[in-house]
């Protein structure tokens, strides 16, 4: 399985940007998927989690603020950012769980400018 995130980029805080996680196999397969994120000086952390059932589960730090979502169609899991804060820099991360085996994909940056 091959992830890969797309659509970092430099964003104003206060502002909008959407993560797409191109998988290169069906998403009926990903029992769970999900986005990290790795901030400088910091462990990576789960933001957003995605699992066959549509339950979803976020962290306190992006909930209310940021959306997960899969697209079956275009195999790709998405995240949408609103109202990003300074603290939201980093690199962003996309996991798949495939028969319970967890994998990460290639991360995208991710700058807020305040």
């Amino acid at each position: 399985v091959q992830l890969q995130a797309s659509g970092g980029g430099l964003v104003q805080e206060g502002g909008s940007l959407r993560l797409s996680c191109a998988v290169t196999t069906s998403l009926f397969s990903h029992e769970v998927m999900g986005w990290y994120r790795q901030s400088p000086g910091k462990q990576r952390e789960r933001l957003a989690l995605s699992t066959l059932g549509n339950f979803t589960n976020y962290a306190a730090s992006v909930k209310g603020r940021f959306t997960i979502s899969r697209d079956d169609a275009k195999n790709t899991l998405e995240l949408q950012m609103n109202h990003v804060k300074p603290e939201d820099t980093g690199v962003y991360y996309c996991m798949s769980t495939v028969d319970g085996v967890p994998d990460f994909g290639q991360g995208t940056q991710v700058t807020v400018s305040s």
